[in-house]
């Protein structure tokens, strides 16, 4: 069973586990389970994705019961109406605060302007060695996306040399080897936390947050970073 985190006559949101696909895609031919279909199981209603979320990202996944509820909120998340949060675990001791101004292009080239907000929650310093170092350092940041571009926190991350743990394609495959091997971890530590956006039929003000799962809390465990202080 999904989690629900919010449901309405129009919207619907639940709080996708990470290994999940939104939807059956050519480019992940293994997978056998969809959040789609299953929620469209769940609830015995269509549903429409409204936006998305990587297959190895957790957290809020909105979905809409309706063609216009879809349309409208599809248009909030083009024009950056709608506020995002996350959770992550990067490489190294991030800044307290940071503001990353830099573009980034898509499949075809094209340079979109690309622009992340992140503050450091917590910090982890384990008596693991990695590599020249006698141990392994790491944050917990709060991260908040204003341009919503393909892969954007994870590139961002990736650009300032602190990658997000689990992240194969933009992260630091020493690090990935290093917590599949000591801790069999394969998870990517990306946690959608927090979505606010104006419902577009009863023009309430919707704060939807999700808790993180059980494969990021056993993380944040053995790192010694207190997830209570996050609900």
């Amino acid at each position: 069973m999904l989690e629900i985190l919010y449901q309405d006559e129009y919207l619907i949101a639940i709080n996708k586990p990470h290994g999940l696909l939104v939807h059956q895609s050519a480019i992940a031919r293994d997978a056998t389970e969809f959040a789609l279909q299953m929620l469209r199981n769940q609830v015995g209603k269509h549903v429409s994705p409204v936006h998305r979320l990587d297959r190895k990202t957790g957290g809020i996944l909105l979905f809409a019961f309706d063609k216009d509820a879809e349309k409208a909120m599809h248009q909030q998340f083009m024009t950056a109406e709608v506020s995002k949060k996350y959770l992550a675990i990067l490489r190294g001791f991030t800044p307290d605060a940071m503001d990353i101004d830099y573009p980034l292009a898509k499949e075809n080239g094209t340079i979109q302007d690309a622009f992340t907000s992140f503050i450091t929650l917590q910090r982890a310093e384990i008596a693991v060695a990695f590599g020249k170092h006698p141990t392994s350092r790491y944050s917990l940041v709060e991260a908040t996306p204003l341009t919503g571009r393909m892969h954007q926190l994870r590139k961002h991350f990736s650009h300032i040399l602190h990658p997000i743990i689990g992240d194969r394609t933009h992260g630091c495959n020493k690090q990935n080897k290093f917590f599949k091997e000591q801790w069999q971890m394969t998870t990517m530590l990306l946690h959608a936390s927090e979505l606010q956006f104006i419902h577009p039929v009863t023009q309430n003000k919707i704060h939807i947050k999700a808790n993180i799962q059980d494969e990021f809390k056993r993380v944040m465990d053995f790192m010694n970073l207190n997830y209570t202080k996050l609900i």
